[in-house]
């Protein structure tokens, strides 16, 4: 689909910004999953320093300071990489910044979906900063992975745009069902972040079978604390601070959320096959496919952090999918006028 002859000043540093990307979403996933989220108390430091206090005089100064998070450099190093690793990606988006600037009169240069990455970006450092100040507050958690996961869409899309990519051909205009890839991408969106709840209010385990949750195949309790979003700023919600029946609750609405979005997806995949699109589709019901099965496989083996974390890749990849598919369908459209 990419065509590199044809693509614009900018292509390949966009599409190294995505893999990068991709690489700072993982590694969020797993600094989240081996509760490294508060492994570092202060930001953008660590106990004041750049890395990690390693001499004993700088680690007991630490741990005075912050007596109620004592270093502890299993879970300092991945909050730190993550970190790096996404300073480091913010210098790449500003490299793109700089490219959009100098070649901005050349024409069908994008010019506004750079500065919104860029936006989007020095948003995501704030969300990184009040995760750590605000202790996991669950919303500042959830929109930092909303956060994330845009910025990965938004990097896509310009790299898509750069490529210079046109279609060769009108695909079959009456089969297409924009709107309804409309709604599977806002399904996707809502079932992220569903995802994003379910793991900062630490609910991946509270219904160990499936597809029952706790012997329910509809799950009734704990609704009323579960979407609470006005909880309280200050407590430390490393480990969750909700009920097992609110926790249960969370995970009963994702398992729906998956359900709703599974049918959706397989309706707009149906159609889109039938327009012509169907490498597209292989590739969107594959990772589909793939994203149920870690969800299963996250409840039968007890949230391994394997499938786990791949679980959060898999849902960023599959967002992709949806997007792609889209924009190849508005392109195609457009084509065709």
């Amino acid at each position: 689909m990419l065509s590199s002859h044809l693509a614009r000043p900018g292509y390949r540093l966009a599409l190294a910004s995505v893999v990068f990307c991709s690489m700072v979403i993982g590694l969020g996933a797993f600094t989240r999953l081996v509760d490294a989220g508060l492994g570092c108390p202060d930001w953008p430091l660590c106990y004041g320093h750049l890395w990690a206090p390693l001499a004993e005089t700088d680690i007991q100064a630490a741990n005075e300071a912050w007596p109620e998070f004592p270093v502890d450099h299993s879970i300092t190093w991945p909050e730190m990489v993550h970190r790096y690793f996404a300073t480091a990606l913010g210098f790449m988006v500003l490299g793109l910044w700089w490219i959009t600037f100098r070649n901005r009169h050349l024409p069908g240069q994008p010019v506004k979906l750079p500065i919104l990455i860029g936006l989007v970006i020095v948003l995501q450092a704030a969300f990184g900063a009040w995760t750590v100040t605000l202790k996991l507050w669950p919303q500042v958690v959830t929109a930092h992975l909303l956060g994330g996961f845009t910025t990965f869409t938004l990097l896509w899309l310009l790299t898509l745009r750069y490529s210079g990519w046109q279609p060769r051909m009108v695909i079959q205009r009456h089969g297409l069902g924009l709107k309804l890839g409309f709604m599977v991408l806002l399904m996707t969106i809502i079932q992220i972040a569903l995802g994003g709840w379910t793991s900062s209010n630490y609910a991946a385990l509270a219904c160990p079978d499936f597809p029952t949750c706790q012997g329910y195949w509809v799950y009734r309790d704990g609704y009323d604390l579960a979407f609470d979003f006005n909880q309280h700023v200050g407590p430390n919600y490393l480990g969750g601070q909700l009920d097992v029946a609110a926790r249960a609750a969370i995970q009963y609405v994702h398992r729906v959320g998956a359900l709703i979005l599974t049918l959706l997806t397989l309706w707009f995949a149906w159609k889109t096959w039938r327009a012509g699109l169907k490498n597209l589709v292989l590739v969107m019901l594959a990772l589909l496919t793939t994203q149920v099965a870690l969800g299963i496989i996250n409840v039968y083996l007890a949230l391994p952090l394997w499938a786990a974390t791949a679980h959060n890749g898999v849902a960023a990849l599959f967002l992709l999918s949806v997007v792609t598919t889209l924009y190849r369908i508005y392109r195609e459209l457009s084509y065709g006028k």
